[in-house]
């Protein structure tokens, strides 16, 4: 197939990358400790930790996971923490001890922690203590066998009473619950690090995590990433990004939660691999917490999805920051709205590099090249060593220009989903790519953008509407804050379409009005019948719009 992208890579990025495929995310965390020895790794709450402190805590995590009777290289260790220290801890050493990383929501539901626990088979439950109470609710109804209890001061010291108190807001209406046989953190802070038996180390192909979809269609299903995976895309991310990335240097703000694939490899994984230092963000949600951090260092990158940055600039503290150090602003996860692309750039002088990537995917597929200095609405070009190719229903590739699903071949596609052969074979094509479920068009210069989720789709009769383009119309609406669009049953055309709106405080908005607004930009057919005004909308754990709980209400 054509591959007209490759004409929009930046100077010195290469076509194909060779890729070690023996490499584990364990090599490239001993190289970065050796070089990066000295210079600071994770900062939380006030405390901050060296590459060569982490990899002393790491040792000690692996070795007391080493001790637990019964434990072997393979199993699964369940993480269920905000961004906290303990978390890229709990993460490099269960790597170090052989052991698969299964990542988990702390807002999980017993019901939702329950299936999650059962479908990974997971032995091992690293949990908030805050959050202790929702495995007590299940614990006999899963195979955990071990279950280390940890606080969001536990690693802070001597600061821990004053910061503990600014993220309580996070857990407050989460009660600590009592879990018989519980271990404290202070098991893992009391093993001896020099007990760590360095044996079994994984390798390439090995499996290194679960990472569960959302569950858009049902349960959500672990997609198997093997060490080979994420180590792909650590060089893919990184190749891509290399002239604005000093090795060493860089401070990488990390509001998302690692837990979440697009933060656990763009922020953490990624940012190890070049010695920079990762500021974890507890609490994303209290933007005033959230801005003072800002304001305390001179950080270069910073890492969101939409709602993020669109209530970043909404506050009136966000002038306050000094953004002159900061090189690149990356976006994934749901779209970036125009809007909002360009108040972030009228603010802190710099583009929003918006990319695209699924958890099955490790999770990034394509990127806008670092040259670009205009947002262009578009997910960027594949990267290095992918190949894009848009089908119809057929499997039949589509004509530039025309919309298809978004298909992907690379290095950092899974292994497959987790102990679900028919799910795995309908997720991927004869030839050996996964079907996204995102429908996109590419332009003459191999430039991609989502038109929507397959599923997402409006048949209005017989015409397609797409729910992301309504959204980004009325977006520009000064008193819209945001906006979410749905397909509802409709006697006459089948379809209808639907739009729920939050305005900004003092805001006020018609239907006739929204109507009458929409028709200066789209197609009498896209106009929405019906308009209904909330004051919130459901949102996922990274922010991302739920349109399937707007369906379903």
């Amino acid at each position: 197939m054509e591959k007209p992208w490759l004409n929009e890579y930046p100077p010195g990025v290469p076509a194909t990358l060779d890729l070690d495929p023996g490499e584990s995310v364990v090599d490239i965390a001993d190289r970065a400790i050796r070089r990066f020895a000295d210079r600071p790794a994770f900062s939380n709450l006030g405390r901050t930790i060296s590459y060569r402190e982490f990899d002393a805590l790491s040792r000690r995590f692996a070795a007391w996971l080493q001790g637990l009777p019964g434990i072997v290289p393979g199993d699964r260790i369940a993480i269920m923490l905000p961004n906290l220290i303990q978390y890229p801890v709990a993460l490099l050493g269960a790597w170090r001890a052989g052991l698969v990383v299964v990542n988990v929501n702390p807002m999980y539901t017993p019901p939702e922690l329950e299936h999650q626990l059962n479908n990974s088979g997971a032995r091992v439950l690293v949990v908030l203590a805050q959050r202790a109470g929702v495995f007590a609710e299940i614990r006999s109804r899963v195979g955990v066998r071990h279950v280390l209890v940890t606080g969001i001061g536990d690693m802070l010291g001597f600061l821990r009473g004053p910061l503990v108190n600014l993220v309580m807001r996070f857990v407050r209406r989460m009660p600590v619950a009592d879990v018989p046989g519980a271990i404290e953190w202070s098991a893992v802070q009391d093993t001896d690090p020099g007990s760590y038996r360095p044996v079994s180390l994984p390798k390439g192909a090995d499996l290194a995590c679960l990472q569960y979809t959302g569950g858009t269609t049902g349960r959500s299903r672990g997609a198997m990433l093997s060490h080979a995976n994420l180590v792909a895309n650590i060089r893919q991310i990184n190749t891509w990004f290399a002239s604005r990335v000093v090795p060493g240097q860089e401070i990488m703000v990390t509001p998302l939660p690692l837990y979440h694939v697009y933060a656990l490899m763009c922020n953490c994984l990624c940012y190890m691999d070049t010695g920079g230092h990762n500021l974890l963000i507890t609490d994303p949600r209290n933007l005033k917490r959230l801005i003072a951090e800002l304001r305390s260092c001179k950080f270069t990158a910073i890492t969101g999805v939409n709602t993020l940055y669109q209530a970043l600039v909404d506050h009136a503290d966000i002038r306050t920051v000094d953004f002159s150090s900061l090189k690149l602003t990356s976006a994934g996860g749901m779209a970036v709205l125009p809007v909002t692309a360009r108040r972030w750039k009228e603010i802190t002088g710099v583009m929003i590099h918006e990319g695209y990537g699924l958890s099955e995917t490790s999770p990034v597929v394509t990127s806008n090249p670092v040259t670009l200095t205009e947002y262009n609405g578009s997910i960027g070009v594949p990267l290095p060593s992918t190949i894009v190719s848009l089908r119809d229903d057929a499997g039949a590739e589509v004509p530039v220009g025309e919309a298809g699903e978004l298909c992907v071949l690379g290095p950092q596609v899974m292994l497959g989903y987790w102990n679900d052969t028919e799910a795995t074979n309908l997720a991927m094509t004869s030839d050996g790519f996964f079907r996204t479920g995102d429908i996109a068009v590419m332009d003459e210069r191999g430039y991609f953008r989502i038109v929507d989720r397959k599923k997402d789709m409006i048949d209005v009769s017989g015409l397609k509407v797409y729910p992301n383009e309504i959204e980004a119309a009325i977006a520009d609406h000064p008193a819209v804050a945001e906006a979410a669009c749905i397909g509802v049953p409709d006697d006459r055309t089948g379809e209808a379409v639907k739009v729920f709106l939050v305005l900004r405080p003092g805001g006020k908005l018609s239907v006739e009005e929204v109507q009458k607004y929409l028709r200066k930009s789209l197609a009498p057919y896209k106009i929405p019948r019906h308009v209904e005004f909330r004051d919130t909308l459901p949102k996922s754990n990274v922010g991302k719009i739920l349109r399937r709980e707007l369906r379903e209400a």
